[in-house]
C-alpha cells in the first residue's frame, strides 16, 4: 500500500492506494475528509490611518487608492459587495464576499475607517493577493 496526498479543485485529500496483484481486486480503502485551510484577508498599510471623519457617500470609483489595502486571501469570484465607497466600517465588518471552492468567504475590514475605493465588481474572477478595496 502507498499513501498519497492529492489536491482536487483546492481540496486536499489523503488517500491510500493498494496495488492489484495477480488479478485480485483490492478492497476499497477509506478516504479522509477534505482538509480546507482557513482563509484570512491580507492587509497592507502604507501609513498610519488618520482618525475617520464623516464623509458623504461618493460614487464608487475604481482604482482610487486609500491608505489601507484590503486584498484577497484566496482566489475565487466576487460574489457580493457589502459596502460602498464613502461608507464607514468598523474592524471586522464585511466589506465584500468572495466565492471560493463553493463557499462564501467574507473579506473584512482590518480596522475602523472609511471605504476609499472598491476595485472589483460582482462576478469578477480574482487571484489571491489582488487588491479588492482600499480604506482610509
Amino acid at each position: 500500500m502507498k499513501s498519497y496526498t492529492i489536491t482536487v479543485n483546492g481540496n486536499v485529500y489523503d488517500v491510500t492506494v493498494e496495488e492489484n496483484v495477480g488479478g485480485a481486486v483490492a478492497a476499497p480503502t477509506r478516504m479522509t475528509a477534505p482538509v480546507v485551510a482557513p482563509v484570512a484577508p491580507a492587509v497592507e498599510t502604507s501609513a498610519p490611518a488618520a482618525p475617520a471623519t464623516p464623509v458623504a457617500p461618493a460614487p464608487q470609483t475604481v482604482g482610487a487608492a486609500g491608505g489601507i489595502k484590503i486584498t484577497a486571501g484566496a482566489a475565487g469570484k466576487v460574489f457580493r459587495l457589502e459596502t460602498a465607497v464613502g461608507q464607514s466600517v468598523k474592524a471586522g465588518d464585511a466589506v465584500l464576499i468572495i466565492e471560493a471552492m463553493k463557499m462564501e468567504i467574507p473579506v473584512v475590514a482590518p480596522q475602523d475607517g472609511v471605504i476609499a475605493s472598491i476595485d472589483v465588481a460582482v462576478g469578477d474572477a480574482i487571484d489571491a493577493g489582488v487588491v479588492l478595496a482600499t480604506m482610509n
